[in-house]
């Protein structure tokens, strides 16, 4: 996981938003057009981002599909020391 993190947030353009998107759901679950709005990006740019979080499982989507809100994972939850450390970085 740690080795998917540095690629995902330091390793890969939009390793920004995506800390971004991360700290915007460990305030709370939200959905793709809540983020776009919250962060003030483009739903398709957050939509992206969301595809890579999920693909290397660091978000899970709820099952609904419409207006689906996003949560950040347990597997994410026990790197958080070393999500911080990247974001470090990043930021």
């Amino acid at each position: 996981m740690e080795k998917a993190l540095w690629y995902l947030f330091a390793g890969s353009r939009g390793g920004a938003n995506r800390v971004r998107i991360v700290r915007e759901l460990a305030d709370r679950p939200r959905n793709a057009n809540e983020l776009a709005d919250e962060l003030d990006l483009n739903y398709n740019t957050i939509d992206h981002h969301l595809d890579m979080l999920e693909d290397h499982n660091v978000v899970e989507p709820s099952e609904h599909d419409y207006g689906k809100l996003y949560f950040l994972t347990d597997q994410f939850e026990q790197h958080q020391e070393t999500f911080e450390t990247i974001s470090e970085e990043v930021s």
